[in-house]
């Protein structure tokens, strides 16, 4: 039973809610084309604790978003958290991107594959049955026609994420689900967070670090 602050910036949505028992009391986000994380992310912090009526010393601990995802967006995110831990004296939960992405998608049955657009046609990826387990690890691939062939004959597959528009151009398959339009959110990660808090599954504050998966690589801004 806990009050949790969470913090989602792997991708361009800068997202921030504040949850109690698990429950999203107040969300705050920005999916904007360009990353205003920096700009953006302590304002949408201060926005949800005035409009909850919370004081920053009333939560009982800070959730950040691990990654995978982008460089600059993890580490904005983490860095915020860890600074608010240090100065609140509170534990720091790390939630998997990925695994937090998937939460949006509710079934029955089948499978579900979270994804971030990488470079050129690879992404990041994990598989996931419809009670949200892990049953392939996150990694980083290059696509093809027999991507996700392992699940594709155990009914329906559901893909999710930024990932999903190159995704739908190179597999079709009659399971194949795709839906687009969707980004990690601060909203889905009350659920996990609740759950790490209750089983104190918290990280080493001054030596955690976002799960970047590759190397950072700078890109020159076109001209």
């Amino acid at each position: 039973m806990a009050l949790v602050l969470n913090i989602e910036t792997a991708t361009t949505n800068c997202s921030v809610s504040l949850s109690k028992d698990g429950e999203t009391l107040v969300l705050k986000e920005d999916n904007s084309s360009s990353y205003s994380h920096a700009e953006t992310l302590h304002v949408f912090i201060k926005d949800v604790f005035e409009a909850g009526n919370i004081k920053p010393e009333e939560i009982d601990a800070v959730a950040v978003s691990k990654g995978p995802g982008s460089y600059t967006g993890l580490r904005i995110g983490v860095s915020t958290a860890k600074g608010l831990c240090y100065a609140l004296n509170k534990p720091l939960i790390s939630i998997s991107t990925l695994e937090n992405l998937s939460y949006q998608i509710k079934t029955k049955d089948g499978f579900i594959v979270p994804m971030l657009d990488a470079r050129r046609m690879e992404v990041y990826s994990a598989i996931l049955n419809h009670r949200h387990e892990v049953v392939r690890d996150v990694k980083a691939e290059i696509l093809t026609t027999n991507s996700y062939s392992e699940v594709f004959g155990n009914g329906k597959v559901y893909f999710i994420g930024s990932g999903v528009a190159k995704t739908k151009e190179i597999i079709q398959h009659q399971n194949a689900v795709f839906i687009e339009g969707r980004l990690p959110s601060a909203n889905e990660m009350s659920q996990l967070s609740e759950m790490k808090y209750k089983k104190s599954d918290i990280e080493d504050v001054a030596y955690f670090e976002p799960y970047y998966l590759k190397d950072f690589i700078a890109v020159k801004k076109k001209a």
